[in-house]
């Protein structure tokens, strides 16, 4: 059985100045990590400033595929189960997201996944969901 997103946050995302370029590309369907441009490393959730060697970000192009790394499928707290999930991008950093447009009983750790945007309420920007590859 193909499960329906459940979208999450139930409202539209926050667009702030320093977001507005993810929210953005999520729009175009592209999704975008933050880099530093000191030392190179790519890392999520995106900070102003690079965790690592604290050099300033930018905004660079993900290819949207990963692995899924951990999941957890629930069925009690509505309607409709979902799954939420761990997807470790082949860029290297791990997002928290969830896995849409698959029978929830097939997820695995380890299983090939590619992004693809969910609408969310109130006409908001897409969130980045991975499905199966």
């Amino acid at each position: 059985m193909t499960t329906p997103y459940v979208p999450a946050p139930l409202a539209a995302p926050d667009e702030q100045p320093d977001n507005a370029p993810f929210w953005q590309a999520a729009r175009e369907g592209r999704l975008l990590v933050k880099a530093c441009k000191d030392c190179g490393k790519v890392h999520w959730y995106p900070r102003a400033l690079c965790p690592f060697c604290l050099g300033e970000t930018e905004w660079k192009p993900a290819s949207g595929s990963g692995t899924i790394y951990s999941y957890s499928v629930t069925r009690r707290a509505g309607p409709t189960p979902y799954c939420i999930a761990y997807v470790t991008l082949d860029e290297g950093v791990t997002m928290m997201t969830n896995i849409v447009d698959c029978d929830l009983d097939t997820v695995r750790i380890g299983q090939r996944v590619q992004v693809k945007f969910s609408p969310t309420a109130e006409g908001g920007a897409p969130v980045p969901t991975f499905a199966p590859a």
